[in-house]
């Protein structure tokens, strides 16, 4: 097992990983759920995202394979009719030319998840499947193992912006475990709308500090566009914001959790270098779903952000390796990823489907 290193990254790894095996954090959960990392909309990325689901809407959610329905087939897929009807008197205006609307329909066709004719000039479509409602709620988790001044103020700015929008049903910030009878992280400037964990990366365990409130997701959101910035001046000027209507928020929401069903959060390896000889997974703790990376060069935990094509540390792993004690299909590199991949797969209720 390896120790705690400081970096925020390993601190997140160790946070879904605690998710996968013990959410929610107080209570028992009716359903499966998914863990998810780095993902967001354009404005805002959370670090940590878990997926609240309806067991038979995830079961048939998994008819339309495991890749993400994108926003061009979210406009298409879920308004698919039940009988042959010309695309578009049956799919709502899109807002944007058609023929993108065509380009997702011949998409979805070639994935085997609408069916598809054409009569004289014509497309007609058919739903294969009927699009099931399997999104439950969606929390986001905030990382700050360690919450010292400047990181709170940011982080602050950050939670005010989740609330208003409105967009996850509950936020919450996960900060490392200090033993003290008052977490640090309760004696900071946060909404109290925001829950706080305090949890221990290396036993993966977490506790309540603070619990959150559920946020108006059916409700108008509130977009934060420009606050103040104050400073010497104490700059008064109002903050600027726009309304974002419901119907935007449950898409945005959607899209959310398609590519958190697609991606989980083991997706690190698709920005790293494991065909590197110095990468290797070790236990981070949690047992057999605590696999986090190491670099031996470094004698460290790696980030993304290091293990990358210009890490003058790289050395590619030598082909001998890929022969001599491993599969003849590939090196260490990629049997990390196989190993990661089953464990992702194994880890993800309802994600495939047999029978109607």
């Amino acid at each position: 097992m390896i120790d705690g290193n400081g970096t925020e990254f390993v601190f997140e790894l160790r946070v879904c990983q605690w998710a996968e095996r013990a959410w929610p954090p107080d209570g028992d959960l009716e359903g499966p759920i998914l863990v998810a990392r780095q993902l967001g909309t354009n404005r805002r990325r959370w670090d940590t995202i878990v997926l609240e689901c309806d067991p038979e809407g995830l079961r048939r959610r998994a008819r339309f394979g495991l890749e993400a329905l994108d926003s061009d087939l979210l406009d298409v897929i879920p308004h698919a009719p039940a009988e042959w009807t010309y695309y578009r008197e049956t799919l709502p205006d899109p807002g944007y030319p058609w023929r993108y609307v065509r380009e997702a329909i011949h998409e979805a066709s070639d994935r085997g998840i609408l069916e598809t004719r054409k009569r004289g000039n014509r497309i007609e479509i058919r739903r294969k499947y009927a699009y099931p409602d399997w999104l439950r709620r969606i929390v986001a988790i905030e990382n700050k193992p360690d919450l010292e001044a400047s990181a709170a103020r940011v982080l602050g700015a950050q939670l005010e912006y989740d609330v208003a929008l409105g967009l996850a049903d509950e936020v919450w910030v996960a900060t490392e475990r200090t033993g003290e009878r008052v977490e640090p992280a309760l004696l900071e400037d946060l909404p109290v709308e925001a829950g706080i964990l305090a949890v221990d990366p290396v036993a993966l365990e977490a506790d309540v500090a603070w619990y959150p409130r559920s946020l108006a997701v059916d409700g108008p959101g509130t977009n934060i566009v420009e606050r103040p910035t104050g400073g010497e001046r104490r700059d008064a000027s109002a903050a600027r914001f726009e309304y974002v209507d419901p119907g935007e928020k449950a898409r945005n929401r959607l899209e959310i959790a398609e590519r958190a069903y697609e991606r989980g959060f083991r997706s690190f390896l698709e920005t790293m270098r494991p065909d590197c000889r110095h990468f290797e997974l070790r236990s981070g703790g949690g047992g057999e779903n605590g696999l986090v990376p190491y670099c031996q060069s470094k004698g460290e935990c790696q980030t993304a952000a290091a293990c990358s094509g210009s890490c003058p540390e790289f050395e590619p792993e030598p082909p001998a390796w890929r022969t001599k004690g491993w599969p003849l299909e590939g090196g260490p590199g990629k049997t990390c990823r196989r190993v990661l991949e089953a464990r992702r797969r194994r880890h993800r209720p309802g994600l495939y489907f047999t029978g109607e």
